[in-house]
This record gives C-alpha cells, sequence and structure tokens, in this order.
C-alpha cells in the first residue's frame, strides 16, 4: 500500500493567489478617475471602500460597469461611482479555497472577489487568477487513480 501521505497536495487558497488592491477608490469618486486609475493599474475592477478606518468594501466598480455607463451616453465626468457600484459585494477570506471561490463565482457570475480578512481588505482575486490556480493544480482524483 503507498503512502498517502507524501502524495497529499494542500488546496491553494484565495491567500496563495490573490493579488493585494493596490487601488481603490471612494464611492464619491467620478467614473472618469476610476477609469484612469483601471487603465494605470493594469486592472479591470476596483473595490470601493467605505472611507473610514474600517478598510471594509462596500463596492466594486468594474471596466464593465464603465462601458455600459458609457454606451448609456452618461458624462463619466458626472457621474459618481456610487451611481454604478455593485453595492455590498460578495467577498471572500484568504482561507476560501480556490475551488470553492471558482464556484461561487461561476454560480453568481462574478469575474471579482475582494478578499478580507480581520483587518479589511487583504486584496482581490479575479476568474483569470482563480483559472490559471486550478489549471497548476495536479488532478489529485486522475493521480489517485492512476496509483491504483
Amino acid at each position: 500500500m503507498a503512502d498517502t501521505s507524501a502524495h497529499e497536495v494542500r488546496a491553494a487558497t484565495v491567500a496563495d493567489v490573490m493579488r493585494p488592491a493596490l487601488t481603490t477608490v471612494d464611492q464619491n469618486d467620478h467614473v472618469a478617475a476610476a477609469a484612469y486609475l483601471m487603465k494605470h493599474a493594469g486592472t479591470t475592477a476596483l473595490v470601493v471602500l467605505d472611507g473610514h478606518e474600517t478598510n471594509r468594501p462596500v463596492g466594486l466598480v468594474t471596466e464593465a460597469d464603465i462601458v455600459h455607463a458609457v454606451a448609456d451616453g452618461k458624462d463619466v465626468n458626472e457621474v459618481r461611482i456610487h451611481d454604478l457600484m455593485t453595492s455590498a459585494p460578495t467577498v471572500v477570506d484568504g482561507a476560501t479555497s480556490v475551488r470553492d471561490a471558482a464556484n461561487l463565482m461561476l454560480k453568481d457570475h462574478f469575474r471579482h472577489l475582494p478578499v478580507v480578512g480581520p483587518d479589511g481588505l487583504s486584496g482581490i482575486v479575479d476568474i483569470g487568477d482563480i483559472c490559471r490556480a486550478l489549471l497548476d493544480q495536479p488532478d489529485t482524483d486522475l493521480d489517485a487513480a492512476a496509483e491504483r
């Protein structure tokens, strides 16, 4: 019988693949500022913080939100982020498995998930981070079947 402990692989967690949410916005900023920040940060979403010292996400604004505003003829220099953002976004903690995050994203049609910890915002993961992590994981079911 093979020693299974030598073949155990710890499942990747969101903390393993998240990126710091280095660029955040306030809900009263205008949408043009969010677009500028996204472009220069090379990101497709910004976490909207509560504006207090709790560092808690109160919203999420994505490039899709901005595209919809422009397509609707809204002036991005006048529209505020609170008018477009997804309020009270679903968040995960760093211990959430990558597989659980993927299931949540698929079920609820999310492309971004803020990651929070005891001190508030820890980072963000997007669908690309999750897919890369899943593709990098060994398929333990196939590995176990091959050993039989």
